[in-house]
């Protein structure tokens, strides 16, 4: 199979092509094994293949399954494979090997797809960008020196960069759509609980944290998401499985109701600058949803930006800090001695001065956010947003710099971690950590369903995503909406020129 056939097909069209006899499963097996050992030097996309593995595992494939013979990667964070590593991104889980197959990694090989490898992640996923110490850090294929985003930068730059044709991911607080927008893919986060994380997880982030893909298509998300949705024993989510996600996308939706917004009342109080593409991108996505008939109104969400933020890193910092509990459990080497990051170190020491009460008053004011969020869906059908305020960055551009982790040191201090966030270190943090993406976690904190759509590139050459949000449990809604804009903009037949050769 010649490279620029492999690279033209989404995961169907290749499940097609076996299907058909057109190709063999060897064959596709053979191109995905050559073009990541081709171009990961250069993208820095997957941290660990397992292709003697995979192909033993790709003569089982059930022929009949939807992506029967299918390559695909896996994020080196949460999904994990027996008796393989799963770092997590992290230098102090680097030995750590899984004692059981996920939930998710289940469902991925009864839909016929073979797992290659592992792909690049910040340490514990805590980061919007894709900048490990313990590993390489992913390249954008779009253009050289730019990040590709985060958490699941990895299988963003593997996906836009022609290694597979999806590559799964997970979404905490907009790590799916933060690197969809920057690569130029499509990328859904479901509703909570529609993806299980058992049977290491219940939930993560009390349920913010929702498994999903990137793809280049959308019948892809949408095909996944019929294959890998739905319980698992023990979940705490009663969501049984559900079907027809791909059936949804056979025609457009009825005509929407849709809020267009800039994010202000997300970005504003966190000093967010919106960069003249971005602007350009959601009002040419408000034209093309009003030509395409629907009803469009700029209307902004009713919630306090601040107080979003600052309910959402106080979860944060109290689950960081039972990460690294855990991570010492799982090791046997104390908290205080485990190989991490100054920046994860000092934001477990915060997370370890939080009182019960304000962790508890902080959910509740997620559950607040979602009441309000529901009523404001009685109104408008979706909302369209920003997912970042910019492009993709500069690779390094927003990891702390040698100074801040200086300062972060200090943490080590006793008493200190106690009188920082008694000083407004939480703010800080938020201000920090939030200012270039403070659009994505508002559906993380609510629970609603939301994608990235690769709609507009830059004159620079830099893709730029807009945001869709919709009410909880509306994915169908969703992807046939997103599968209407694809059609009509043609965003699937767009790869980056590092891709197209």
């Amino acid at each position: 199979m010649e490279p620029r056939e492999y690279r033209a097909q989404d995961g169907l069209g290749l499940a097609a092509l076996i299907r058909h006899g057109e190709v063999s499963r060897e064959e596709v097996f053979g191109a995905a094994c050559a073009a990541i050992e081709a171009d990961n030097p250069r993208l820095g996309a997957v941290v660990r293949q397992r292709f003697e593995q995979a192909e033993r595992e790709g003569r089982r494939v059930d022929p009949g399954s939807p992506f029967a013979g299918v390559p695909t990667l896996t994020k080196d964070l949460l999904m994990a494979i027996a008796g393989e590593p799963l770092a997590f991104g992290s230098a102090s889980l680097v030995d750590w090997r899984a004692p059981e197959d996920s939930s998710l990694v289940t469902r991925l090989r009864e839909a016929g797809l073979v797992i290659l490898g592992q792909t690049a992640t910040p340490e514990l996923g805590l980061m919007g960008i894709t900048e490990p110490r313990a590993f390489a850090h992913p390249v954008n294929p779009w253009k050289a020196g730019h990040s590709p985003g985060g958490s699941s930068g990895g299988a963003a730059a593997a996906v836009a960069g022609g290694l597979v044709p999806l590559a799964m991911a997970g979404d905490g607080g907009g790590s799916i759509r933060i690197p969809a927008s920057h690569c130029g893919l499509f990328g859904l986060k479901p509703s909570r609980g529609r993806v299980p994380l058992g049977p290491m997880f219940g939930e993560v982030w009390q349920g913010a944290v929702v498994e999903h893909a990137l793809t280049r298509s959308v019948r892809d998300s949408a095909a996944l998401l019929d294959q890998i949705n739905g319980m698992d024993v023990g979940s705490p989510w009663p969501l049984p499985r559900e079907s027809d996600f791909l059936a949804a996308i056979a025609r457009p939706p009825a005509r929407l109701r849709v809020a267009v917004s800039l994010g202000e009342p997300l970005g504003a109080p966190l000093g967010t600058r919106l960069d003249p593409e971005v602007r350009h991108a959601v009002e040419q996505a408000a034209l093309r949803l009003e030509a395409m008939g629907h009803e469009v109104e700029w209307c902004d969400p009713p919630v306090e930006g601040e107080r979003l933020a600052d309910s959402y890193l106080t979860l944060y910092l109290g689950h960081l800090a039972a990460d690294l509990a855990w991570i010492g459990e799982q090791t046997g080497v104390a908290v205080r001695r485990l190989d991490i990051e100054p920046s994860t170190r000092a934001i477990g020491r915060l997370g370890r001065r939080l009182k019960a009460r304000d962790y508890e008053l902080a959910k509740r004011y997620w559950n607040r956010v979602a009441r309000i969020m529901g009523e404001f869906h009685r109104r408008f059908d979706v909302l369209l947003m920003p997912v970042a305020a910019t492009p993709a960055p500069r690779l390094g551009a927003l990891y702390p710099d040698p100074g801040k982790e200086r300062l972060m040191a200090l943490l080590a201090i006793p008493g200190v971690p106690h009188l920082a966030l008694k000083a407004g270190m939480l703010k800080r943090l938020a201000v920090d950590s939030l200012r270039t993406t403070p659009f994505t976690q508002l559906a993380n904190l609510t629970g609603q369903p939301a994608m990235s759509l690769p709609l507009h590139v830059t004159p620079d050459g830099l893709p730029v995503g807009v945001q869709v949000m919709g009410p909880m449990g509306d994915e169908r809604r969703l992807l046939a909406l997103a599968a209407e804009l694809e059609a009509d903009s043609g965003w699937g037949s767009r790869l980056p020129r590092t891709a197209e050769r």
